[in-house]
């Protein structure tokens, strides 16, 4: 059983994850192939849903995590951070408006829509990581 203190590589694992299939994805619509689009996007949706459940049991656990940078290096982090809070809270709707669209073959509608939600989701993930790497293996907190 995985410890508290294991869950943020986890969560960072998830992000990578959830990169590479949106990536991926993408990739796979713009060659035209369908399902293997409509596959990578959903396993991104359920690495994505794993990733919120995994970080709101740790958070609940946890607490907050504190950032042990110094100098400038904070005003970055935190810029991120909070770039990265507000896309996270922008996303939670973007992602089931996008599928919804797909799911009833308003393809027309979900490509428009997707072209906003690809690239928030996008930075989430990707941030993520960076977060995680800056708070956890290049600036811990103590």
């Amino acid at each position: 059983m995985l410890a508290i203190a294991d869950l943020p590589h986890v969560l960072a694992g998830l992000n990578a994850a959830s990169t590479v299939l949106l990536v991926v994805g993408y990739g796979m619509i713009r060659g035209g192939r369908r399902s293997a689009h409509r596959a990578c996007m959903v396993a991104a949706l359920a690495v994505s849903a794993a990733f919120l459940a995994v970080y709101l049991y740790y958070h609940a656990n946890a607490g907050l995590a504190r950032f042990g940078g110094e100098g400038m290096i904070r005003p970055v982090y935190f810029t991120i951070l909070i770039a990265h809070i507000v896309m996270a809270v922008v996303i939670v709707p973007l992602v089931p408006a996008t599928v919804v669209l797909a799911l009833r073959g308003r393809f027309d509608r979900h490509r428009r829509l997707a072209r906003w939600t690809l690239p928030v989701w996008l930075y989430v993930t990707v941030s993520g990581v960076v977060i995680y790497v800056m708070a956890v293996h290049l600036y811990p907190y103590g």
